[in-house]
């Protein structure tokens, strides 16, 4: 692949974006590369979590690449979103493997929505966060505008959004945006941590979480039928009686 870097390590898998000198600006070829690096890492059993981060330490995503599309018309400029979203943002967001979003410099735009759509985040403390879209005339198109509200609530979310502002990364943890700060050195160690952690656990439930959370969000959803019906069909897997039948033994489970 041209544009990124993936790196397993154990049950790990990291994904570099890797555009140095375009700040890893998302393009049309990355952002088909992402996608088949997810799809493909989502299908390997063996991996249980991703990282995803950008390359260097200036940025993680400086946003999309604006020379693609500064000339497209209104249908064009729908197909842009509706395809991506379909194609990478929304494919993130539902991906049975947890993606964490190793917040490494500038998340910016397309950048900033990339980082939400992954299942949650952590930030450098040279990091820069926001969705400054309108200064170009122009709105977050690929669910900046579903998912910050979601994740600052809807006041900042709109302050943000209109005035083209940035966070930084200890304001973005204060209003939710990120989980954790850290230096540069402590990121990719920390999310290397908190993975580890994740891969202990049942891949079965894990996804049934991330549905049923995900659930809560989609309006064509009851958020509460999902989280039923993803509960009793853990009962019918191998690490409900695994995870049982381990507590029961006093010993810690062997999640395959």
């Amino acid at each position: 692949m041209n544009n990124i870097l993936v790196v397993k390590n154990d049950k790990i898998a990291t994904v570099t974006i890797n555009r140095p000198k375009k700040l890893n600006a998302l393009n049309k070829e990355t952002i088909q590369e992402l996608h088949k690096a997810f799809k493909s890492l989502n299908e390997d059993a063996y991996i249980k979590a991703i990282i995803l981060t950008g390359s260097g330490q200036k940025a993680f995503v400086a946003g999309a690449d604006i020379s693609e599309f500064a000339d497209f018309d209104v249908s064009q400029g729908s197909d842009l979103a509706k395809n991506g979203q379909a194609i990478l943002f929304d494919y993130i967001e539902n991906l049975n493997t947890p993606v964490i979003a190793a917040v490494n410099g500038f998340a910016l735009g397309g950048g900033l929505e990339l980082a939400m759509a992954c299942h949650f985040r952590v930030a450098s403390d040279n990091a820069k966060m926001g969705l400054p879209e309108v200064s170009l005339g122009v709105i977050p198109g690929y669910g900046g505008t579903q998912r910050l509200p979601q994740l600052v609530g809807k006041g900042k979310a709109m302050e943000m959004i209109m005035t083209a502002g940035m966070l930084n990364a200890q304001d973005a943890k204060n209003y939710g945006l990120v989980n954790y700060t850290v230096t540069q050195e402590e990121l990719l160690p920390l999310c290397e941590k908190l993975a580890t952690k994740i891969s202990r656990n049942s891949s079965t439930a894990i996804n049934a979480a991330i549905q049923a959370v995900n659930a809560n969000f989609d309006t064509s959803k009851d958020g509460y039928a999902t989280e039923i019906k993803q509960f009793g069909n853990c009962f019918g897997s191998d690490d409900f009686i695994e995870g049982t039948t381990a507590f029961l033994e006093k010993r810690k489970p062997n999640f395959i």
